[in-house]
Parts: structure tokens; sequence; C-alpha cells
């Protein structure tokens, strides 16, 4: 089963029994009067689904954001009304601040939490006088009601979700992550990812740890992804707009300490959003950008996904790792603009992906994609 519908597209039949194989689409959230990005979902107690994304007046136009969330208890086939997470920004003038960049996270104790970046000024707040400052949100109700804003100390943009880890001596650690450039005396600019942890669940944090820093690439947008054996891999967009491969930064002592930089076989990738599957394997979700001059001005046109496994996640040679790279959509609309994602996965395997996306509808809006494993390969009989 294989089921594509349109922005009103309705729910397949057929979703009881066994499973498809393939892909379903959902529409998440659309609202036509107003911009709706960047998503991420968690899954809470009762296998509730929240969503949690942006509403802004446009990609290219912040004058308006808004945090809110959408909860779906039939596993993302229907989802309920907007629930506003943060208060809204109005901006006056470009130094004032706006919201970016939700992530969410399942806790231990059944609770969730939102971390987002409140950007202020030009460079994307980049700059001595301008805001970049990340925040906490915290729902104890499944996302019915939310609490916040807790500053963390976290400097930089598009944060990565709060990663919580689970094994070794550092089990139980706290680790935010977020981007910043620089410009350098010489007038280079300087990229980094950084992190902060705390070991007491967000009562002190550490002073910040750089995982990778160039003048050479432009390194941002970072995942941390915790492997079975309690390595940690820093998987991290390329921003020049020539459609490198990600790279990725290791770490073996908590996030103390990095090594790196290498390559992960994954050209054009944007916003790497990484996960273990229950199967072992790692998937990766993520922007497929190519570079060059783009196809009519469109340049946001793919999400792709990709499958490799730990020993590729820590594979410092680039040819030495597996990949497979499953296509899961495509935006046709002329001012096409997708690729932000976040997902899930349930205990009996299905994979629940949301993403942003224009295609047919006037503004952008929220899609999900339900998916097996076996979509990327099936065993012939």
């Amino acid at each position: 089963m294989n089921t594509v519908l349109n922005s009103r597209g309705s729910v397949p039949e057929g979703l009881g029994g066994s499973h498809p194989v393939g892909l379903c689409k959902f529409t998440v959230c659309r609202d036509d009067s107003i911009y709706e990005a960047w998503p991420d979902v968690a899954i809470a107690r009762g296998e509730r689904l929240v969503c949690v994304f942006n509403e802004c007046t446009h990609h290219a136009n912040r004058e308006y954001t808004r945090i809110v969330s959408v909860l779906s208890d039939d596993r993302g086939r229907t989802w309920s009304s907007k629930i506003p997470v943060t208060e809204p920004m109005t901006k006056q003038k470009e130094s004032d601040p706006h919201w970016n960049c939700p992530r969410i996270t399942a806790m231990a104790d059944g609770s969730l939490v939102v971390i987002v970046d409140l950007v202020g000024g030009a460079n994307e707040g980049n700059s001595p006088e301008s805001i970049q400052s990340n925040w906490l949100y915290r729902s104890f109700d499944r996302g019915e009601t939310w609490t916040g804003p807790c500053r963390t100390p976290a400097i930089g943009i598009v944060p990565d979700r709060l990663v919580v880890l689970q094994h070794g001596k550092h089990r139980g650690r706290w680790i935010l992550s977020s981007h910043r450039f620089i410009t350098l005396e010489e007038g280079a600019q300087c990229w980094m990812q950084r992190l902060w942890y705390s070991d007491d669940q967000g009562k002190s944090w550490s002073a910040p740890v750089t995982i990778a820093r160039s003048d050479q690439y432009k390194l941002c947008e970072g995942c941390i992804l915790e492997l079975s054996d309690g390595a940690l891999v820093c998987f991290l967009r390329e921003n020049s707009f020539t459609g490198m491969d990600a790279f990725k930064a290791i770490s073996r002592d908590g996030g103390e300490t990095w090594d790196g930089l290498y390559r992960l076989p994954t050209p054009g990738c944007h916003r790497p959003v990484a996960g273990l599957l229950k199967s072992g394997k790692v998937m990766i979700t993520y922007r497929y950008l190519p570079g060059g001059k783009g196809g009519w001005g469109v340049w946001t046109q793919n999400l792709f996904a990709l499958l490799t496994d730990e020993a590729g996640c820590l594979e410092t040679d680039r040819n030495q790792t597996a990949t497979r790279v499953l296509p899961i959509d495509y935006d046709r609309s002329q001012k096409a603009d997708t690729g932000y994602s976040g997902w899930v996965q349930f205990p009996d395997g299905e994979i629940y992906i949301v993403n942003y996306i224009l295609d047919d509808a006037p503004l952008a809006y929220i899609r999900g994609y339900s998916l097996y494993e076996d979509a990327f390969v099936v065993e012939a009989d």
C-alpha cells in the first residue's frame, strides 16, 4: 500500500491488520492563514503523538512567530487543534526577537520537554548586539498544557533536542546543543557546534564544549545520537549550499571531548535528524539539497531518509559506510520549502515522520508519514 494524499487528503483505509509496505501520508496541521514550519514529534504516554512547530508570517519574514503543538491519539491519522506552547512574538524592528526552531523530547518521568531558540538581529543573531538564546518548556499532561519558559545556558540557533544519555557512567546526563558562527579578525566566518551538559537534571550546567569548529566548512544544525555502547555521534549540516555530505564528530566520554570531522555518505544533507531503530539500524531524515542553481529558482524540494548501522556511524572512512536512501516527499510548489523533520518509532515498529511542505497549499503546513523499516528493503521470498 502506497497512499499519497494531497494536503486535504483523507485517512487511507485498511490500516489495520498487516502493516502497509511503503509510505502513507497524512495532514498533521494545515492553516492557510499562517506559515507552519520546522516541526518535531515525540511519543507521550499512552502512545499519544505530540507534534510541535513554528507558526509565522513566512520563512523569510518573522514579524510574527509562535510555537504551538498538536496531539494525536490514533498514531497520526487525525490531529487536534493547535495548543500554544509559547506566547506569540511580534517584531517592530529587525533587532526584536522571534521564535525559531522547536525540538521535543519525551522524558522518563512522562513529561515532555521542548527546547526552542529565540533569535533577534542581523545574520540570524550572529552579531555582538544580537540575541541568541534557548528556552525550555515542559508539559506534565501529555501536551495538553505547557509551563515555562526557563532559560537554558545554550547560546546559538537551531537547537538539537534535549538528549538524555542512557548508557555507561554518564547515564542520565542531559545534553543541549546549538550552532553559531562568528566573524574572525581577518573577515572569515568560523562556524561551530557546541554543547552544554548537566548531571543534575538541569540544576547546573557545564561550560560550553566545542563539538566541531571550522572556517572551511559551514557546520550547523547538529544532531547528537547516542549509540548502544554509549558512544555519541553528532551529525552536522554543511551550509555552503554546494551539495556536501553531512559531517560527523564522535565522542566516547559523554560529550566532554570530540574527535572528527568525518564525512557520512549523504550528499546534499541539510538538517539531519538521527535515531536508533528497534532493529538496531540507524535512520536519519534530512532535506536533500544538491546545490547548483536550483530548479527554476527553487532550492528546498526533497525530504530523504537514510538507513545505516552503528558501525557506519563510527566509521571514519566514508567509503566503508553502508547506506540505503529512501525518498520521503517532494515539494511540487513553485515556491517549494520543505525538509525540516522529526520522527519517532512505536513499539511495534511503525515509524512516524513529521515535515513541513507547501506542495499544493498557499502556505507551508505540516505533513506526516507512516512507514516501516521494510520500506527501505523487503526480503525476497
